[in-house]
């Protein structure tokens, strides 16, 4: 059984012949290359020829792959965007009847592009954001899938991820954390409003989605964590729309999992109803706020994806702490478990993040 028969077996809740592995190291690769400083066993090798000599099976097909995102993204033909570079700040304008909106992205020394300027800032904003994302088009492109589907080949289904829910939509992508609080707090109808504009425009999406007969497993990719959330936000917001949208995605037979990448305790009572197939990067201690013990309490019959802190893949951390993490996570979630990294191998993480990267993928072909 190849790596992709066994991605589709985990998720089919069919046997596998031994815990399957499935990190996520592209971020690793793509830092450790660009500065000059990926392990010399690999420095010649293309990323999929990494994960083979790793032996762990690849997830997402267009996330540092330099493969294409099956997501396609435009506005409408009235929408004018506009981009100036000066320095290491380039800036976005978008022009509407209501005025402007600016967003702002800074080069950094990490040699990537970070947000610092996020285009709804007051309730001024909100005329100009309405008419704005009323003329957002969002497309599948099942070609563009097949291409990096092809690009991974036999070492894993080939995931992407759906655009995020409205509710995380806004507060991470159109505001800053501070603005999009404050909005939620001042101005709950227009945010509401604002959602449902957001979920309309992803009316022709999920149709394309689930006529797609390549799909088979999707992510939503949330970053779901408590810093934007609330136990009732979460209930009046984000809970409904996961049930529409997921349950569109499981009649058509397509698997989802959603990534929960931050502090989550308040969440914990709702994970086993979450409308999922499975539960990506779920962060336990000591990186996150709760217990193996305790996502095991809550998750019900879900599907674990991933499970051992980032953290223990840096040296700081002893090596016999990242063995013993492995060993309980197995222990406690396997068969039903899609081993990896919560959230990915640290960019920054040198030679002994890949060696122990390598022992964890080695450990796993021993356990049946």
């Amino acid at each position: 059984m190849n790596f992709r028969e066994m991605n589709l077996a985990v998720f089919q809740r069919k046997p596998v012949p031994h815990v399957f592995f499935q990190p996520r190291f592209e971020p690793y690769v793509a830092w450790q290359r660009r500065f000059g400083r990926l392990p010399a066993e690999v420095a010649g090798l293309d990323l999929p020829a990494i994960y083979d000599h790793v032996g762990a099976s690849m997830r997402t097909v267009h996330y540092y792959t330099g493969q294409p995102d099956p997501i396609e993204r435009s506005w409408a033909p009235e929408v004018k965007v506009s981009h100036r570079r000066q320095g290491d700040l380039e800036r976005t304008r978008y022009d509407t009847p209501h005025g402007p909106l600016f967003a702002t992205s800074k080069w950094t020394v990490d040699e990537t592009w970070r947000t610092v300027e996020w285009p709804a800032k007051t309730a001024d904003d909100l005329p100009a954001l309405r008419w704005l994302l009323q003329r957002q088009v969002i497309r599948f492109n099942g070609e563009k899938y097949r291409v990096g589907k092809a690009y991974i080949g036999e070492r894993g289904e080939g995931h992407f991820w759906v655009p995020k829910s409205p509710y995380f939509a806004l507060a991470q992508m159109w505001f800053s954390h501070a603005d999009f609080i404050y909005a939620m707090a001042d101005h709950p109808a227009e945010m509401a409003d604002l959602m449902r504009i957001v979920d309309d425009s992803y009316d022709g999406l999920y149709q394309q989605l689930c006529a797609s007969r390549d799909v088979r497993i999707l992510n939503f990719g949330e970053n779901v964590a408590m810093a934007w959330l609330s136990p009732r936000y979460y209930q009046q917001h984000v809970e409904p729309w996961y049930h529409k949208r997921a349950g569109q995605l499981r009649r058509a037979g397509i698997f989802t999992h959603v990534h929960i990448d931050g502090h989550f305790h308040p969440l914990l009572p709702y994970l086993k109803d979450m409308p999922f197939d499975g539960l990506e990067a779920l962060t336990p201690t000591p990186q996150g706020d709760v217990t193996l013990e305790e996502i095991k309490e809550h998750i019900g019959e879900k599907i674990l994806v991933d499970g051992i802190p980032a953290v223990l893949f840096l040296e700081h951390h002893p090596f016999e702490q990242l063995q013993q993490c492995v060993q309980r996570v197995v222990e406690l979630f396997h068969p039903r478990l899609v081993l990896g990294i919560s959230d990915e191998l640290p960019e920054g993480g040198g030679p002994e993040a890949f060696r122990r990267l390598k022992w964890v993928a080695g450990w796993c072909r021993t356990r049946t």
